[in-house]
């Protein structure tokens, strides 16, 4: 099953790609630029939504649910909204199409909108202008919204999971009586997100502010959590915007205070979508396929019978039945395969879907009483008595989970370097890695770095220590120590 995968180390691209559906996680849909996510990619996002869901709803939020088409004229009421998405809008003119004898099908030219409609980019808009019928007073806030959906931006350059057209996320909208309360939630929703990635994904990550050329298109300060992937690149795995009053005032969402006074409310958004799949592929993927963390693995351990006729079937069953009864009690995603392929397809074929665990067990296990579990992150076999089975795996899948985040970690730090001098820096950019540096702060500084090396400030760590350091173009003294990377 994993013959033939290209080399991770040569063509990351395609074995990206090949894993990707070779595995069974997605395919490419009709329209370019959009996917098909299948059962076992939807199963992983299922997890990582239904993990994150519980931490917002534990935290006092609540899921709602706004439309799909939004007014044009909303997006020009906040004006670097509209500049940031207008060249990734898909846009609807007409509400219908009608049977033409010579081409079969057209769009009906009377059913032009008067408004044309746009299809959601994101949803601070008609979210806010619903806020505005809802708020009235300081009673009614904060307001903690979140919500499960679809969103389109017209991408010219697409890759499955990573940059789609159309792409599963979850977009987050608050509002706030006070600057302070919203920034604390900007803050703390970061702080969801960094443990997240790394205590279920185990993708570590840096956590910082976005430079103003970087930030959300409407937002005062953008927050994100970066992370580096096998091919030494970044990839922005979830932000947080805190939105000041911009949005407010484009609708018009003010509240009376305690005092009876009128002001603006204070929003943020937040968001992390199905682009975390493509971050765990990249992240622990290996020359066999896929390595999924155990907490967020649609299969957890897969159990494959060695057997060669209907008799020792029904004994290896009788075996089984009492053990999966006892993991499936302890809630482990278990799955037996009694396909009738090979056993060396089968290790292939789910070492490619990257389950953490394979159990084999065949008549010969079964009159020693044990069976032998294989490791997927490191190739390690255990023969295991019967009786410590249970025991054996709780462990083994917390091993499994802190294992590829040690690796990840190690991996990351190896291929973070510092450096003070520009010459340094475009050997590192070009090879891979991550470059933490001086920056003295101006945009055109920034600018001329991405234009010459293709790297970008993925942020300004909130570790940063700029004392002493000297803008690695400018050589002037660095107002930040910021992260430079060739990025997703």
């Amino acid at each position: 099953m994993s013959k033939g995968l290209p080399d991770l180390n040569k063509d990351f691209s395609s074995w990206y790609t090949q894993v990707v559906n070779r595995a069974g996680l997605a395919d490419y849909g009709p329209v370019k630029g959009t996917m098909v996510i299948k059962p076992y990619g939807f199963q992983l996002w299922e997890n990582i939504r239904e993990t994150f869901d519980s931490m917002i709803k534990k935290t006092g939020h609540v899921n709602a649910y706004f439309p799909l088409f939004i007014p044009k004229s909303f997006l020009a009421r906040e004006a670097q909204h509209v500049e940031g998405f207008a060249k990734e809008c898909a846009v609807v003119t007409h509400t219908r199409l009608k049977a033409d004898p010579r081409e079969g099908i057209i769009v009906d030219p009377d059913s032009k909108l008067e408004e044309e409609i746009v299809v959601r980019p994101t949803s601070e808009t008609v979210i806010w202008s619903m806020y505005k019928k809802w708020i009235q007073s300081y009673r009614d806030l904060p307001i903690l919204i979140n919500q499960w959906a679809n969103v389109v931006r017209w991408e010219m350059r697409t890759r499955l999971f990573l940059r789609t057209s159309e792409f599963l996320w979850q977009e987050g909208h608050t509002a706030h009586a006070t600057a302070e309360e919203a920034e604390k939630e900007t803050l703390d929703i970061l702080e969801l997100y960094r443990q997240l990635s790394e205590d279920f994904l185990a993708i570590p990550v840096y956590t910082g502010v976005k430079t103003d050329s970087e930030k959300f298109a409407g937002a005062d300060k953008t927050y994100c959590i970066e992370a580096m992937m096998g091919d030494k690149r970044a990839l922005q795995a979830g932000t947080s915007h805190n939105l000041g009053q911009n949005f407010a005032k484009a609708f018009e969402v003010t509240f009376q205070t305690q005092d009876n006074k009128e002001e603006l409310v204070w929003a943020t958004s937040w968001g992390i979508s199905t682009r975390l799949i493509g971050a765990v592929i990249l992240t622990h993927g290996d020359e066999k396929g896929l390595r999924l963390p155990p907490k967020i693995a649609p299969i957890q351990l897969v159990v494959i019978p060695i057997i060669k006729n209907k008799d020792q079937e029904e004994e290896v069953k009788s075996f089984l039945e009492p053990l999966i009864v006892q993991l499936q009690d302890l809630g482990i995603r278990v799955h037996q395969d009694w396909t009738n392929n090979s056993p060396g397809f089968k290790y292939n074929e789910w070492e490619m879907k990257g389950v953490p665990l394979r159990m084999e067990i065949g008549p010969r296990d079964i009159v020693k009483d044990q069976v032998v579990l294989a490791r997927r992150d490191t190739g390690d076999k255990l023969i295991v008595p019967k009786e410590e089975v249970k025991d054996q795996i709780v462990g083994l899948l917390q091993d499994i989970q802190s294992g590829l985040f040690e690796q990840a970690l190690e991996f990351r730090d190896q291929n973070t370097h510092s450096v003070n001098d520009y010459d340094s820096f475009k050997k590192i950019i070009k090879k891979g890695g991550f470059v933490r540096c001086g920056w003295d702060g101006e945009q055109a500084t920034e600018a001329k770095v991405k234009e010459q090396t293709a790297a970008t400030i993925r942020c300004i760590p909130f570790d940063e220590n700029p004392n002493g350091l000297s803008c690695v173009f400018t050589g002037k003294p660095a107002k930040h120590e910021v992260i430079f990377a060739k990025a997703y």
